[in-house]
């Protein structure tokens, strides 16, 4: 079976995260980059990587990379390249993409020098004149960095945070896949006990309860390629199969959430019955203020900033109140996101270990508290 090179953006700073987790699904030849992480793999494994990858953003195939100083670079390159072995006479095939630092700036006029070139391509190998683009789409992306462009296919389709279970949200939600590296830092293990006194709509902690369960982030979705002219649906079919088999259903989690708002206990409460693990959650309306944390678990957590919902003196007291009631040890681990660069003086103790991380647009660290 072809093999290919798999590309899979991340957010920055969860790239070693990342790694491990394509190194435990089989990945090959696995490099690492700014922001994301490459391997090798055939068809089975662009499939196995769409249902396993939590912190992953989505699964690319890399087609070619080259130096494209000029629009004849990118038109000779997109009417050389291999498009028929993935794209059919009746695909859609859209283009996107960004150019940064390079010569060629006008990211429309890139798209649409691509997509011609894709287009002639196209029309030469099925001896037609023109594409009805009404069947499965097959998206193309484009980079070009410092001169060098990287040509994609996308097979996720939706972002790979689309897990699902999350159909509405609080004002202030983590993304899926944040949540799922931070969860991953802190070591969640199948018999964990995790608290988040910020639950909101439960995403740090439903993170928490899918990687202790060991359950495949994307088993309740679809994909892009699925209906791809070159996919096999037995090979999606038999991934799914795998995926469900690895779950653990001894594992003896548990997640206590709290939050000021009713509104988000009961988001809590639906989101992790649409997760499938709705036994495993105990959610209640409190302030944190009252938080005490559960004997030897381990407290997740993305307060509200300065920046989106409090004013920033506010913020600075609830740190202080955090850190009156936190556990910052080996028995009750602590481990908090937070743009604020003073968060370690407010919050009453310098962070065993920090990492930068980005929330949306948002520089943040991940302040961790475990000795």
């Amino acid at each position: 079976m072809n093999r290919f090179k798999i590309t899979c953006p991340c957010h920055f700073g969860l790239e070693s995260v990342l790694k491990f987790e394509v190194n435990k699904i089989g990945g090959e030849d696995i490099t690492v980059s700014d922001g994301r992480v490459s391997f090798m793999g055939d068809f089975t494994m662009i499939a196995r990587a769409n249902y396993c990858l939590a912190t992953a953003e989505r699964v690319l195939i890399e087609l070619t990379q080259f130096k494209a100083n000029t629009f004849d670079d990118l038109l000779f390159t997109m009417k050389n390249l291999p498009l028929e072995e993935f794209i059919g006479k009746h695909d859609a095939f859209p283009v996107k993409g960004y150019s940064l630092n390079s010569k060629l700036k006008s990211v429309p006029a890139c798209q649409r020098t691509i997509k011609k070139g894709a287009v002639d391509r196209l029309c030469n190998k099925y001896g037609v004149s023109y594409l009805e683009e009404t069947g499965a789409t097959v998206q193309i992306q484009f980079s070009i960095m410092h001169d060098i462009c990287t040509i994609y296919l996308d097979t996720s389709g939706q972002g790979l945070h689309k897990r699902g279970y999350r159909k509405i949200s609080n004002l202030a939600p983590i993304k899926e896949t944040l949540a799922s590296g931070i969860v991953d830092l802190a070591r969640v293990r199948p018999d964990s006990i995790v608290c988040d006194p910020f639950c909101g709509s439960g995403t740090i902690l439903i993170e928490a309860g899918l990687k202790a369960l060991n359950i495949a982030p994307g088993i309740n979705r679809h994909f892009s390629a699925e209906r791809w002219q070159i996919s096999n649906q037995k090979v999606w079919k038999d991934e799914r199969s795998r995926a469900i088999d690895l779950v653990n259903r001894d594992a003896t989690f548990e997640a206590y959430g709290s939050d000021i708002d009713p509104d988000a206990i009961e988001l809590t409460l639906n989101n992790f019955a649409k997760a499938g693990i709705k036994t495993k959650i105990h959610a209640k309306q409190n302030d944190v203020a009252g938080f005490v944390p559960i004997k030897d678990s381990i407290t997740i957590c993305n307060p509200p900033y300065g920046e989106r919902l409090l004013e920033i003196k506010q913020a600075e007291e609830l740190y202080e109140i955090m850190g009156e009631c936190f556990g910052k040890g080996r028995s009750n681990p602590s481990y908090i996101i937070s743009p604020h660069e003073d968060f370690e003086r407010f919050f009453g103790k310098k962070a065993d270990k920090r990492r930068k991380l980005y929330n949306g647009m948002i520089k943040c660290q991940l302040f961790m508290y475990f000795k």
